[in-house]
This record gives C-alpha cells, sequence and structure tokens, in this order.
C-alpha cells in the first residue's frame, strides 16, 4: 500500500513542479528545463527529481545552480498545492536516459549506412 501512495505522491510532486517551474520561477539562469520523474523514499522525507535540459554542460550548470536556490520556494509552493504534513526534500539530478538513447540511436543508424554500402 505505501508504494502505491509513493507513486502517486511523486507523480503529483512531478506535475506541480514542471508547472511551477514553467511559470512561478523568474532565474535567467534556468533554462528550457522538462521534469522527466520523480523518485519518492518511502517515509515521503525526500523526492529525487530528474531532470533533462536543453543545451551545452554550461547550460545545464547554471540551470541546476539556479533550481538549487530556489528550492525553499519550490518546498513551500509544493506544500500549499499538494497539502502534505512534511515536504519531500527536493534533490535535483540530470536525467541522462535521454541523451543516452539518442546515442545508440546514431550508433545504430550509422551501423546501418555501413551495412547499406
Amino acid at each position: 500500500m505505501a508504494k502505491i501512495r509513493t507513486g502517486r505522491v511523486g507523480e503529483q510532486i512531478k506535475k506541480e513542479l514542471s508547472q511551477l517551474i514553467q511559470t512561478e520561477i523568474k532565474d535567467p539562469r534556468i533554462g528550457f528545463i522538462t521534469v522527466t520523474g520523480v523518485d519518492v523514499t518511502n517515509d515521503l522525507s525526500q523526492a529525487k527529481v530528474y531532470l533533462s535540459v536543453l543545451g551545452d554542460e554550461e547550460q545545464k550548470a547554471a540551470s541546476l545552480k539556479g533550481l538549487e536556490k530556489a528550492t525553499g520556494f519550490l518546498r513551500s509552493e509544493l506544500g500549499k498545492r499538494i497539502r502534505l504534513r512534511h515536504v519531500p526534500e527536493l534533490i535535483f539530478k540530470f536525467d541522462e536516459s535521454i541523451a543516452y538513447g539518442s546515442r545508440i540511436e546514431k550508433l545504430l543508424n550509422e551501423i546501418g549506412e555501413r551495412e547499406e554500402k
């Protein structure tokens, strides 16, 4: 039963965070960010937020710094919107799966082109 609740809380946090980042945060360092997933611990004390950032490594680092500065604001807004007794601590991480998938696809296309020749 606890896994169902953590899954629902994680999905709700993902939905609210993506909306907050797009509309409420005015930090110029934060670029185009997509929240790809949220993993919440069983006791709801921590939430790992996986992000996909459009841009190079410098823009990714700047976006992460901007988000870390806005963590207090994001937690307070989440508390207002979700109405949890304790809002989880937010830990931001980059989701490398999209870049990894596109790299694999590129390599497979190169192999396919070589075989056609």
